[in-house]
């Protein structure tokens, strides 16, 4: 498995991703993300992937909102409506990335979402409402937490295309410092709650969770994959 880049070795983050080491190398190491890494993935394959994850993003915010909701301090409050800022330029960014590969936002909000988006997606929204805020932070934390590892994957993989990737500014967005720090403080932020929110007692229930969104992951990552001709 590959060494573990986020939260302390002892946190609920590593025990999470220990629980569940299979799923989560088939996520963060899919055939969708090995084609990145070495520039072969089908271009069909990526442009349908861009569009579902704008798609994606919206209800990923909508589940950030909900975070603030369940948030258990004004701090924690505060820092979500941070982060759902900063999600929501992040769409923007999304879409003008969108048009540097033909796709103009017309072209992008005209798609309808996918099964993979639906299912994903309402899934998080639902653990978010049934549960307290531990429950939502662990639904949402594969996405985060996931992406920044996966870049850190292709930039180990010895096989990887180092020059004319036309996939390297997707890479360079999840390698950035920027987004590192980002992966950084979700695995952060479930170590501390799983100290406050009785996390060790809750264990089979969140590595459950933890497992079905790495899950959900590699469907997403499928969906594109399946677009190819």
């Amino acid at each position: 498995m590959f060494p573990s880049p986020y939260g302390a070795p002892d946190g609920l983050t590593n025990r999470l991703r220990e629980h569940c080491a299979g799923r989560w190398d088939s996520y963060c190491w899919h055939p969708f993300v090995q084609g990145l890494a070495e520039g072969t993935l089908p271009l069909p394959a990526f442009r349908r992937y861009l569009v579902q994850d704008w798609l994606f993003l919206i209800q990923f915010a909508r589940a950030k909102a909900l975070a603030a909701f369940k948030a258990e301090s004004l701090e924690a409050m505060r820092g979500k409506a941070a982060g759902l800022n900063a999600l929501l330029a992040e769409m923007q960014m999304h879409l003008r990335y969108c048009a540097d590969w033909g796709l103009s936002e017309a072209d992008v909000l005209r798609e309808a979402e996918a099964p993979q988006t639906v299912c994903y997606t309402r899934w998080v929204l639902d653990r978010g409402m049934a549960g307290d805020i531990l429950d939502l932070e662990v639904a949402l934390a594969p996405c985060t937490i996931g992406y920044g590892e996966i870049a850190l994957r292709i930039a180990a993989h010895p096989g990887r295309m180092r020059e004319g990737n036309p996939y390297q500014s997707w890479i360079d967005t999840y390698s950035a410092p920027g987004y590192q720090a980002l992966a950084r403080a979700a695995a952060e932020r479930i170590d501390a709650l799983g100290v406050s929110h009785g996390g060790a007692a809750r264990l089979p229930v969140l590595s459950a969770t933890f497992a079905e969104a790495a899950r959900l992951e590699c469907d997403f990552w499928q969906m594109g994959l399946d677009a190819a001709p």
